[in-house]
């Protein structure tokens, strides 16, 4: 994927008047109001920078000189809508119409350095604010009303640079809050931007430090950097930095040793090139896959997890992964309960990978009307998931073995519609239902109306919808036959 094109510093200094001059008149009428209280407040972080980039935003995260008490006081004048985001941390939410605010009190956090909590200690400087904050293109501010851009540590230059640099030492930065070296990789992949090397270098000494931070936090920035514009970029930099070894082992795992007479293709890489082919087989707001879809994202990713611990050297020089999807979901759902993800991602995901190489058998044969209900029963929901994530597997430089398989799943995507148009395939169900069995069996509830019901189903899947004459028939032959 290409890096956006950023616009330049003159650029960007010429827009900052334009930017504060169209803040919502909700804004300044708050600012206002702590101003006539006597306390200082700003703009802040993601809302700044994303003006600059020309990007809008109904939520503002404001900083100010108030205590939570106070500022809650001021908030409550302004609108009857407010929360407590989280007041031992400083911060009171608020709600005007579309506009929500968050406003944190000046913060000097410092951390104890065994776990990711800081001891809050209130600030008293938006200077000091600002440079506790992660990197320097969320370390500038705006002040209000007066609508004063401060920008203490070249953030503007560096969004003009597309870089990612820490505001003070990356190395202090880091140690204080570890996973600020995800929010770089995040960041990488939203933005497109690259991170400088001191910063870079900073994660890679510091990389270990990752695994005091909890799972979930480390998940919610993994979703963000997968669902960001350049995925890519993003999980190669927490594999170069060695985040990955901490967060995502099985990332790294994937650089096999490539034989020198290439008897099996770079999986690191395959495995990176399967993602961004998946994300370009997304669909529209309307489409059957709406991006960016993160179930898809993460079976892209974690599907060839399972070959590292397969691998085997076959006789004359081969090299063969057997079962690697079934390994491969086994570890996916580890990994996914382990960073904390619910119960039906981890769910989907893992279906998703230990079906991504069912189609190979279409592709060698034909399969008969059976086996095409088969893949659809088993796929189940993830049916236009797996059409895309088996598509974006395809990576061989092969072009006639590609337009093969291209063919061969066009196909069986043509085989399924037809399908469709005469039975209810997606959705199969034996042509009697329990009470019917009962029924035609003489028969109450019990363990034979199961066997009786799978014995339909079979039928069903291998011959298509029989009619309930013919399968009353068929049931009765199978309960005599027994």
């Amino acid at each position: 994927m290409t890096t956006p094109q950023l616009p330049s510093l003159d650029v960007l200094r010429q827009r900052a008047g334009l930017l504060w001059d169209a803040l919502p008149p909700e804004i300044l009428d708050l600012a206002a109001r702590f101003e006539a209280a006597g306390h200082e407040i700003a703009l802040v972080g993601g809302p700044v920078r994303d003006a600059f980039l020309g990007r809008s935003s109904s939520d503002m995260d404001l900083t100010t000189s108030a205590r939570p008490e106070q500022t809650e006081r001021i908030l409550k004048s302004w609108t009857s809508t407010t929360w407590d985001v989280g007041r031992d941390f400083g911060t009171i939410g608020g709600r005007r119409g579309d506009l929500m605010v968050e406003i944190t009190t000046y913060r000097a956090d410092e951390y104890d350095g065994q776990t990711r909590k800081p001891v809050v200690a209130f600030g008293d400087a938006l200077e000091g604010d600002l440079a506790r904050r992660d990197f320097t293109i969320n370390a500038m501010a705006v002040r209000l009303p007066a609508k004063e851009l401060v920008d203490l540590h070249g953030g503007l230059e560096d969004l003009a640079g597309g870089l990612l640099r820490t505001p003070i030492e990356p190395d202090v930065s880091f140690a204080d809050d570890p996973l600020r070296m995800m929010r770089a990789a995040r960041f990488a992949s939203q933005l497109g931007f690259e991170i400088e090397p001191a910063t870079f270098a900073a994660m890679a000494r510091l990389a270990d430090r990752i695994t005091i931070v909890s799972a979930e936090r480390v998940r919610d920035e993994l979703c963000k950097l997968l669902v960001g514009a350049d995925p890519r970029a993003g999980l190669a930099a927490l594999v170069d930095a060695g985040l990955a070894t901490h967060v995502l082992p099985e990332l790294p795992a994937l650089k096999l040793e490539v034989d020198e007479h290439h008897h099996h293709k770079d999986v690191y890489e395959h495995t990176l090139t399967v993602v961004d082919q998946a994300i370009a087989l997304e669909t529209g707001p309307d489409g059957a896959v709406p991006g960016p879809d993160l179930t898809l994202r993460l079976a892209a990713l974690l599907h060839d997890i399972g070959k590292p611990p397969t691998k085997r050297n076959e006789p004359g020089g081969g090299v063969s992964f057997h079962h690697h999807e079934v390994v491969g979901a086994k570890m996916s759902r580890k990994r996914l309960k382990e960073l904390r993800f619910d119960k039906d991602t981890v769910k989907a995901v893992t279906h998703l990978v230990e079906m991504h190489l069912r189609f190979h058998g279409y592709a060698d044969a034909r399969w008969s009307d059976s086996a095409v209900r088969r893949y659809v029963t088993d796929a189940g929901e993830q049916l236009e998931r797996l059409h895309r994530l088996t598509r974006a597997d395809v990576t061989t430089r092969n072009k006639r073995k590609a337009e093969r398989l291209s063919f061969a799943y066009d196909d069986l995507e043509h085989r399924i519609a037809e399908l469709r148009e005469q039975e209810e395939i997606d959705a199969i169900r034996p042509d009697l239902d329990g009470n019917q069995i009962q029924e035609i069996l003489g028969i109450g509830p019990g363990r034979e109306i199961g066997m009786a019901y799978t014995f339909l189903l079979e039928l069903r899947m291998e011959h298509g919808p029989l009619g309930e004459e013919r399968a009353a028939d068929e049931l009765r032959a199978w309960w005599a036959s027994r």
